[in-house]
């Protein structure tokens, strides 16, 4: 479990509060977040985002990276 020691100094301790919180919260999602949007155009190279999930908010749709390519979840297209 991830923690602030006692070691830390007293000036850096809210920091890593909060970064240790970040974690904890992306580790365990309490909530639905937001997924990455953005045009079709505007895509990422697929293969530097293997198995992630976008929103291609011009064709209003997710997709998946393959690490190849972007999939059109809607269809199985390639965009």
């Amino acid at each position: 479990m991830l923690s602030v020691g006692p070691d830390v100094p007293q000036a850096l301790r809210p920091l890593l509060g909060e970064l240790v919180e970040a974690v904890r919260a992306l580790q365990e999602p309490g909530a639905p977040t937001r997924i990455f949007a953005c045009d079709a155009a505007e895509l990422p190279p697929a293969k530097a985002w293997p198995q992630t999930l976008v929103l291609v908010a011009d064709l209003s749709t997710l997709a998946v990276s393959d690490g190849t390519v972007w999939v059109r979840q809607d269809t199985g297209a390639v965009i």
